[in-house]
């Protein structure tokens, strides 16, 4: 696949230390697909782990953290056609992104949504890895099931 049309793209998903998992609200996003982890672009020359530590503290606050993983490779989806236009696509058919995995070490009190006046998030909550694909737009849902999957082993089981 010629991913040269994609943005590249960085993701985190952050674990607590009992393998759960954090989870955002979009803000301004209805339900009920508006739940997702951090993400954002990566600047002209920045190195993949800088972007997706810089991403993390801009958007959750979250700065005292561990790294578990990585994903091989680029994971990719579509915007959809309704996207194609936004500020965010620019362009770009769609996004590729690397995904890092981190144990998060700080206190829950230092999490801080304000993201410099440019809030991502309105809210947030410790979920289950496993639940954020159904938690996500469906467009980006495959992405999300390819990170479910290449993080399974840091993760907490729901309780039945």
């Amino acid at each position: 696949m010629d991913l040269s049309k994609y943005r590249p793209n960085v993701g985190v998903v952050l674990f607590h230390p009992d393998g759960r998992v954090w989870l955002g609200k979009r803000a301004g996003t209805p339900p009920p697909w508006c739940w997702q982890f951090p993400q954002g672009g990566v600047d002209e020359g920045e190195d993949l782990e800088a972007a997706a530590l810089r991403e993390l503290a801009e958007e959750t606050g979250a700065v005292r953290v561990t790294r578990l993983g990585r994903t091989d490779g680029w994971i990719s989806y579509d915007f959809p056609p309704e996207a194609r236009g936004s500020k965010i696509a620019q362009g770009w058919k769609g996004q590729k992104q690397v995904w890092f995995a981190y144990r998060f070490d700080g206190e829950e009190g230092e999490f801080d949504l304000s993201g410099d006046g440019h809030p991502e998030f309105e809210a947030w909550r410790w979920g289950h890895l496993a639940e954020a694909p159904g938690l996500i737009v469906p467009f980006k849902r495959p992405a999300y099931e390819a990170v479910a999957r290449a993080f399974e082993s840091f993760a907490a089981r729901p309780s039945a």
